[in-house]
């Protein structure tokens, strides 16, 4: 396995750190955060390459400054010890549903299910509505319909509308259960008007428990 391993300086773990890391390759915003940090990285390149980070400034714990790091990459921290990780894919939790849930809805039904509550989402904002821009997401659904992770593949070109539609794929909830065969992650593609196929802010939004 090809990687990477990185440490540098005293560990910080306990304490704060003050982090400005920019939007680049994930794997070079890792050589930051280790020497920042003082963290061991141990990184498959298989993993981080040809991924983005939308980058971390500000005072965090090590820990906190990772998650923020890591979010909209597809990618979690796996703790080694305190002051060492390696990155793996992340996976949909497995939740109970309580019982006498009512059942899913079929895999392409709950697709259209899934998009529609993500364009309510991007339509309640001017910076994410759709239309302007093309961006390619991934959404990992919980089996209770909470969204547990969301990845931004490819970038709109403007680093705060990227973050803005990381930010608006958090705890996204489809109101109903997810069916056990639906795959994982869902991918949506945005498109511009141009296109002519872009979503419609003026949809309705009652797609969804019927």
């Amino acid at each position: 396995m090809a990687a990477l391993c990185l440490l540098a300086g005293p560990v910080q773990a306990a304490g704060l750190v003050d982090l400005d890391i920019a939007p680049q390759e994930l794997a070079t915003a890792l050589e930051q955060f280790s020497r920042a940090t003082g963290m061991a990285v141990l990184v498959d390149h298989s993993l981080s390459s040809r991924r983005h980070t939308l980058g971390v400034q500000g005072l965090f714990t090590p820990a906190q400054g990772l998650n923020v790091l890591l979010s909209g990459t597809g990618l979690a921290a796996h703790y080694a010890r305190a002051d060492a990780f390696t990155l793996q894919p992340v996976q949909v939790r497995e939740v109970p549903l309580p019982p006498g849930t009512a059942p899913g809805l079929s895999d392409s039904n709950y697709a259209a299910a899934i998009q529609a509550v993500i364009q309510r989402n991007l339509c309640q904002s001017s910076l994410t509505r759709p239309g302007g821009y093309r961006a390619v997401l991934q959404v990992w659904i919980g089996r209770d319909g909470v969204a547990q992770h969301g990845r931004l593949v490819s970038s709109t070109g403007d680093v705060v509308r990227d973050r803005a539609l990381v930010n608006s794929l958090q705890n996204l909830r489809i109101h109903r259960p997810a069916p056990s065969s639906l795959r994982q992650p869902v991918t949506l593609l945005l498109l511009p008007d141009s296109s002519g196929k872009s979503m419609e802010c003026t949809a309705g939004e009652e797609v969804l428990g019927q």
